[in-house]
């Protein structure tokens, strides 16, 4: 035991941290890390390497590769684009690749390009200074901060629904750190401007100050969130280190290091149900842990490293080793401790005896049932087996937990076999080869088949969960294989699949129709049952109908052609998908033939915004398109239509009136840029004409008029009639815009039910609390309550619900 506790480090009062060895990298690097973009995936994920060109020229194409966590080489691709500012993984293990013009490019693990999305114009004007992937319960997000200093975000790119934060006041330069962090299913980001820190949500800019800060903590140089975002640290150039809550309410601890320079990088090492908080700072030759009192384990480091926050401790990578810095779980540290006298450590000792046939197992044994701890003592052996790396402390942990079973009245196995069962699968995936602790997912994921298939049988899972979903995956990816011919990948899918359950081969062939392999797809349907599945059978007959159609086509005459299609609605259907795509003439021709009016209207519209690049021809595109809706009897359509005529038209007056864009804006945005512009006049005859309903254009017409800082106007406008809104709006848009003061104005006028709320967005209490009061609503004062300092204003709230009471 001794032994075993030899790389134990103490911190706090009773936790105790260890390094354990992962792999030894077999990677080869040629560049230091510290030269490289690097990115690593939680849970033992795949790392991502991509080297800093060093020269501006547009010819560098520096290479992206992509390993395991053992070092091993899945991918490389020589990257051809524009310059990477940040890479990060999502929660399905795609990698982000942000560029410098806000485009962020998707790969596989096997750097295949998946798809390309953007962060907006603004960033792309602006360009990106940095960059931030995180994850959330809505999926992987991306924040981006700009060459104008302000912050972009998108909570998750599978869903992109770009937010431009607020602006902070006077930032000249860039912070010198941020995070994004999530707090009441909002997510925020909290950056630093010296000694002052400020949090940007939605709609607002607030200054925050963190409780227990030391008075002489100096400016701020680096934050790190824990993986699950409940705790945050920052590090500040005096080598003070504050850990809290990153609601920023409550402090956890502090921590002085000789450190003035600020680490490389910072990452907190958590554990569940642990008392013990713990960041781990890195610095060139140095790992520091630092906990939450004033003691701390410090760690040579012989090279660069690289530090990845895991749900229960930190991995640690550098050229040539992979470690993991953890704190060892109660269990462990209860039978492993010098001179323990827990369960579980008796227990073990009394196996251990029991083996070399000793009579001191006996009296282990009865001191543990004497106390009534021998199910506590297997619990504690099963447990920390759960949690070793090294094989043979598993076995030698289960075995004692197998000799303590035997004793236990009533025992029930199931934690004991699940355990033995959960090790063997994580042994088994934690092989160099494998390389990294895995799920069933991740698994399927990196095209492991084999030993994802072994696992599933193992485990014993249903065929529908486990082994039909990795052979359809395994069919999916086999179709995109290039270098085998139709023949080959259909007989090799045939085999491997055979009658399985569960498995859709019209997925599996609409896969090949996609990569444009038809013959392929045919092939694969070719070999099922007719009666296997309907879905089957309906894409088998477009594939086979789409060719006999073109076949057609070329051999017979364009009027034979459309007569033998007259007879077929099912190649008539076909073929007009063709037309969309390859022959719109062809596709004019048969709405004309079919007399068929609404499409034809349809063709117009789409040919005026496709085809016609002048002004007159798309009016006169539109205009038959109008012609065509009136004789479907279609009124909305035709008028619909009408009305678009009438925009450009007017669009076309306002581009040559004030030299500036207006064409092909919609109706809201001429609207809301001719306000923008200050001509309220034009603005108001489009109103009129359009018929835009009141509430409309007053939420139109504020926006603009805050976007614009034209509040002498605002105040004017809100006075010219009543307002359909009601006045709230006019309040919330003035502090959106960060303008309290005309904010205030408005607070008066707003209607009693919604006055509470008014008076403290613009920080009113007292007249909050007035208006809480005057409508005899205890729960708005309660609300005005918990936001209040005052003590007069608490004061009149608790009388005025002392009041109430009475009542």
């Amino acid at each position: 035991m001794d032994c075993y506790t030899a790389n134990w480090d103490p911190l706090g009062e009773a936790a105790y941290y260890r390094k354990l060895d992962l792999y030894s990298m077999g990677w080869n690097l040629k560049e230091d890390l510290q030269d490289c973009l690097v990115a690593a995936a939680p849970y033992g994920g795949p790392i991502a390497l991509l080297k800093n060109r060093k020269e501006k020229s547009p010819s560098s194409r520096p290479p992206l590769e992509i390993y395991t966590a053992s070092g091993v080489l899945l991918a490389s691709i020589l990257w051809k684009n524009s310059p990477v500012v940040h890479l990060g993984w999502t929660t399905s293990e795609d990698l982000l690749c942000v560029q410098e013009d806000g485009s962020v490019l998707v790969y596989s693990i096997f750097c295949e390009f998946k798809k390309c999305f953007s962060m907006g114009n603004e960033v792309l004007q602006n360009r990106v200074l940095e960059a931030k992937v995180f994850h959330t319960e809505y999926g992987t997000g991306v924040a981006i901060l700009t060459g104008a200093h302000r912050f972009t975000m998108t909570t998750n790119v599978a869903d992109l629904k770009l937010r431009r934060l607020p602006e902070v006041p006077g930032l000249q330069k860039p912070p010198s750190c941020w995070t994004v962090l999530c707090q009441d299913r909002v997510t925020i980001v909290l950056l630093a401007v010296g000694q002052d820190l400020y949090l940007l949500d939605n709609t607002t800019c607030s200054l925050v100050t963190l409780p227990g800060l030391s008075p002489n903590a100096g400016s701020y140089l680096r934050m790190a969130v824990s993986f699950n975002y409940r705790f945050l640290a920052l590090f500040t150039d005096t080598g003070y280190l504050w850990m809290g809550r990153s609601h920023l309410k409550e402090k956890l601890g502090e921590f002085s290091c000789e450190f003035r320079n600020p680490p490389k990088q910072m990452a907190w090492c958590t554990r569940s149900h642990s008392k013990q908080r713990a960041v781990v700072l890195a610095w060139d030759r140095r790992l520091v842990v630092a906990g939450n009192g004033d003691q701390c384990i410090q760690y040579p480091l012989d090279e660069d490293t690289y530090l990845v926050p895991e749900l229960d401790g930190v991995r640690i990578f550098s050229r040539s080793t992979h470690e993991f810095l953890h704190e060892i779980p109660e269990a462990s540290q209860e039978i492993f401790r010098i001179a323990s006298m827990a369960p579980g450590a008796l227990l073990l000792e009394a196996q251990k005896e029991y083996e070399k046939e000793s009579q001191k197992a006996d009296e282990y044994l009865r001191e543990i049932k004497d106390q009534n701890l021998l199910p506590e003592a297997v619990r504690q052996c099963i447990e920390a087996a759960s949690y070793e790396q090294e094989p043979e402390i598993q076995k030698s942990l289960l075995r004692a937990a197998s000799f303590g079973k035997c004793f236990v009245d009533k025992f029930t196995p199931e934690s004991f076999v699940e355990t033995c069962r959960d090790l063997r699968v994580l042994n088994a995936i934690r092989d160099y080869q494998i390389g990294i602790p895995l799920s069933f997912d991740q698994l399927v994921l990196r095209r492991l088949y084999p030993v994802a298939i072994k696992i599933c049988e193992y485990l014993r899972l249903s065929e529908f969960q486990g082994i039909s979903r990795i052979l359809a995956h395994w069919a999916c990816y086999k179709v995109q294989q290039k270098d085998k011919s139709d023949e080959e990948v259909a007989q090799a899918i045939n085999q491997k699949l055979g009658d399985t359950p569960g498995i859709s081969y019209s997925e599996i062939a609409a896969r090949a129709y996609e990569c444009g392999r038809t013959e392929l797809a045919i092939k694969l349907l070719s070999k099922i049952d007719e009666t296997h599945l309907k879905k089957q059978r309906d894409l088998r007959g477009d594939v086979n109908r789409r060719q006999v159609i073109l076949h057609l086509k070329n051999e017979l005459n364009r009027g034979a052609f459309f007569m033998t299609l007259q007879n077929q609605p099912v190649a008539m259907s076909l073929y007009r998908q063709f037309c969309k795509h390859q022959e719109l003439d062809t596709l004019k021709d048969l709405y004309n033939q079919d007399d068929d009016h609404q499409e034809l209207g349809n063709f117009h519209v789409r040919s005026s915004y496709v085809n016609e690049k002048r002004i007159e021809g798309r009016v006169a595109s539109l205009q038959n398109a109008v012609d065509e809706y009136y004789k479907a009897k279609n009124e909305f359509a035709a008028k619909a239509t009408e009305d678009q005529i009438k925009l450009l038209r007017i669009q076309r007056r306002l581009q040559d009136d004030f030299d500036k864009p207006y064409l092909d804006y919609s109706l809201h945005d001429t609207v809301y840029n001719l306000i923008l512009e200050g001509n309220h006049k034009r603005a108001e005859q489009l109103y009129r004409d359009f018929k835009i309903p009141d509430k409309r254009f007053w939420w139109l017409k504020i926006n603009a008029l805050a976007e614009q800082g034209d509040w002498e106007e605002m105040e004017k406008f809100s006075k010219s009639k009543k307002s359909p809104i009601g006045y709230l709006p006019f309040v919330e848009i003035c502090m959106k815009h960060h303008n309290r003061h005309e904010a205030r104005k408005f607070a008066p006028r707003v209607a009693p039910e919604q006055r509470v709320k008014a008076f403290l967005l613009v920080g009113d209490l007292n007249q909050a609390a007035d208006a809480a009061i005057e409508r005899k609503n205890e729960t708005e004062m309660s609300l005005v309550l918990s936001k209040c300092n005052d003590t007069a204003v608490a004061a009149k709230i608790n009388h005025a619900k002392a009041q109430l009471g009475k009542k």
